[in-house]
């Protein structure tokens, strides 16, 4: 019997049975008969330094092996051969096992028949108040005994009900483990073509330096964050969130990346581009789905920040004195309506100032308490942090935020920071 120990991240210690010995007078006669005459498997076939031979079979649907054991003549256990094995085979039909194994010249003790046995509950068993009525169970299977060249004999038995059930949820059992196994593989192939989707490269600009980054409740989501190169020293800072989680919100993240991606490259003006995307997201979605948006342009020239707000939270600038722009909506959500007025607005940045843009995963964040993250929250560690590199700041801010909420992450958390500087 073998046994394998429990280990961490294990669901269940292995335990099965592993071998049953057979004494037979020669080995390999015994073992043409399992191997030629009953269909069985060579399960090992070696000889030790000792010089014996150690013979093993095992049955083609079966995991447990049969040892045949040739023990000396006239030694204590050559007196076990000939013997009844205690051995019972399982068939799911016994009536065919039967024909094929008889015609086969396999000699069985009298034809297949039905047994019948009655068992206590083990409630009833413990409080002796059994009654052959209402608390005993009847097991029943037909069953027959055969015998190998050494008279040895053995049981062949076939399902009965309640094998059958078992047999049944165990194959649904496996099934279900399998069905889990292939989730979660495509879940992990979804994860890294999603991960493609965020930001490979971030664009250099003289005037302004900024990092973003993406934690997910689950391994995809809905949140979404880019820096797209609009050429003539512009670049497009643009972060998403779409209303759902999961694989659905991770699909219409991918579309609506694809659409703002197409469009950037074609679109002279900003609420141009953006009424295209809100059209097309609006068009190849079902009609409760949208997302929030934040998108801005920023002139590496000029230094001035152009924005629009589609519903998303405010985007943030802190000044190097301390005094805090917050930069509303400018427009609806996205893909919800197909009339869609989009406008948008312009803000100046100047050396020392903080850019950020975030998703309701930080502000949001709940502790122990139900108490949320915050706005005000989020302020103090972006100042707390201001002289470190915007790649910093993105690791303090989800730092603190992981800090204050624990385990308790219930949406994607999407952040990015840019800091004006002198050209």
């Amino acid at each position: 019997m073998g046994t394998r120990s429990e280990e961490p991240g294990a669901r269940d210690p292995f335990l099965r049975m592993h071998a049953v010995n057979v004494y037979v007078r020669d080995q390999e006669r015994s073992l043409r008969f399992f191997l030629d005459t009953l269909g069985f498997q060579l399960a090992f076939d070696a000889r030790v330094e000792s010089g014996e031979r150690l013979v093993a079979v095992t049955p083609p649907d079966g995991t447990t092996v049969l040892a045949l054991i040739q023990p000396p003549p006239h030694s204590l256990r050559s007196k076990l051969i000939g013997r009844a094995t205690q051995v019972v085979f399982v068939t799911e039909n016994l009536a065919a096992t039967y024909r094929e194994w008889h015609s086969r010249g396999v000699r069985f003790l009298g034809t297949p028949r039905l047994k019948r046995v009655a068992y206590e509950s083990a409630g009833a068993a413990s409080t002796g108040t059994s009654s052959p009525d209402h608390n005993a169970t009847a097991w029943g299977g037909a069953f027959a005994r055969f015998e190998d060249p050494d008279r040895n004999s053995y049981a062949l038995v076939s399902f009965d009900e309640v094998s059958r059930a078992v047999e049944v949820q165990r194959q649904a059992a496996a099934e279900r483990r399998e069905a889990e196994r292939r989730a979660a593989h495509e879940l992990e192939i979804a994860r890294r073509v999603q991960a493609r989707l965020f930001p490979q490269r971030l664009p250099e600009l003289q005037s302004l330096e900024y990092a973003g980054a993406c934690v997910q409740t689950h391994q995809v989501g809905g949140d979404y964050y880019d820096f797209l190169d609009l050429g003539h020293a512009r670049l497009c800072l643009v972060l998403g969130d779409i209303a759902g989680k999961g694989i659905a919100a991770a699909l219409l993240m991918a579309n609506l990346q694809a659409n703002l991606r197409s469009q950037c490259a074609t679109a002279e003006r900003p609420e141009e581009l953006l009424q295209s995307v809100n059209r097309l997201f609006y068009e190849n979605t079902a009609d409760n789905d949208y997302a929030t948006l934040f998108y801005s342009e920023f002139d590496d020239r000029t230094c001035r920040l152009r924005y629009a707000n589609c519903g998303h939270l405010p985007g943030l600038v802190v000044q190097r004195d301390g005094v805090v722009k917050r930069l509303s909506s400018t427009a609806t959500v996205v893909g919800l309506f197909s009339e869609w007025p989009c406008r948008t607005e312009e803000v100046q940045l100047c050396p020392g100032d903080l850019f950020a843009i975030y998703s309701d995963g930080i502000t949001e964040a709940e502790n122990q308490r139900d108490e949320e993250f915050g706005e005000e929250r989020l302020l103090d560690v972006m100042t707390g942090a201001r002289d470190e590199s915007p790649s910093h700041i993105v690791s303090t801010v989800f730092d603190e935020v992981r800090r204050f909420s624990g385990d308790r992450q219930r949406d994607d958390v999407t952040f990015i920071v840019a800091r004006c500087k002198s050209r």
